[in-house]
């Protein structure tokens, strides 16, 4: 592969991208789409093209989030990354501001060509997403929390194809889980951080039986959902639990990276919940393909 091609490549992360087609997809199914897919003949003409639409909106926009983020950090990653496409040569700093913004400007044009509130929800995401890239993730609290609604706000994209918010709360999910991983990825370069993980695994737990309780009290999904719960359990808590005990920078990054990629099998479980067991099997089969890409591509 062309050095520079690769170079953009590697700006994208391209193994983080399934994780924001998973954010949108359990955000579709949130919204109720799935529940009639078998029943209604006009579905596929009707829905299948604005679920495509939004699926390539959020990738778009996640890989202009990361693109812009080293474009921000391309001073620093000179010192402490100085491996990375910008710091390198191989991508200069103007040709990754234009590429991000680019990626952006196609992430919202996408979702306006489903309906206004994507494309208004699309506009809050971006630039939610250059706010944590210029001045959130500077900050130790604002900063996770930013990343998280960054998060929250891709699977209410998806919840927007319906143009139907009487789920939103679910937003607070991801959220919370997502300024967990950040948290975690405090010590990526330095170690140190067992305050950080022990807080993580915290947020993790509030995730896990959060989920459990209101698809228990809303009459939801939950004996279907249970299977795809423990395996996102097993995959989040494991490399956490090796990084508190060898709190090695290797570690973190291991457990960052776990965290990140099993964001496509926390999709997959409130997908199920508001649909069916195959739905969140679909989702899942992201998860092959992003841990295949993160073997070719760094995920942080």
């Amino acid at each position: 592969m062309n050095p520079v091609l690769k170079g953009y490549l590697r700006l994208a992360r391209p193994a983080n991208l399934p994780t924001a087609a998973a954010d949108v997809l359990a955000g579709v199914a949130i919204s109720g789409v799935f529940i009639g897919v078998f029943i209604d003949k006009a579905w596929n003409t009707s829905m299948l093209w604005d679920i495509l639409l939004l699926v390539f909106s959020s990738v778009f926009l996640y890989a202009a989030g990361v693109v812009l983020n080293d474009f921000f950090d391309h001073k620093l990653d000179k010192t402490e990354r100085p491996e990375r496409p910008i710091p390198s040569g191989l991508v200069s700093v103007r040709s990754a501001a234009i590429f991000g913004g680019v990626l952006m400007n196609l992430g919202v044009l996408f979702s306006f060509l489903v309906g206004t509130v994507s494309g208004m929800v699309a506009i809050t995401l971006g630039l939610s997403i250059l706010l944590y890239d210029a001045l959130g993730k500077h900050h130790s609290f604002f900063g996770p929390l930013n990343m998280g609604v960054c998060r929250g706000l891709n699977l209410l994209l998806g919840i927007t194809i319906l143009s139907d918010f009487s789920n939103w709360g679910y937003f607070i999910f991801p959220v919370l889980y997502i300024a967990a991983i950040t948290l975690i990825s405090r010590g990526e370069v330095h170690g140190d951080n067992k305050n950080h993980i022990i807080f993580a695994g915290a947020l993790y737990s509030i995730v896990i039986l959060g989920i459990v309780v209101l698809f228990a009290t809303s009459g939801l999904n939950l004996l279907e959902s249970v299977p795809f719960l423990l395996l996102f359990a097993f995959l989040v808590f494991r490399p956490l639990l090796k990084a508190y005990s060898e709190n090695s920078p290797k570690n973190i990054k291991k457990a960052v990276m776990a965290g990140v990629i099993s964001i496509i099998v926390l999709d997959a479980s409130l997908a199920v919940g508001f649909s069916h067991w195959w739905v969140g099997l679909i989702i899942l089969l992201l998860l092959p393909l992003s841990v295949f890409l993160s073997k070719l591509f760094a995920v942080t």
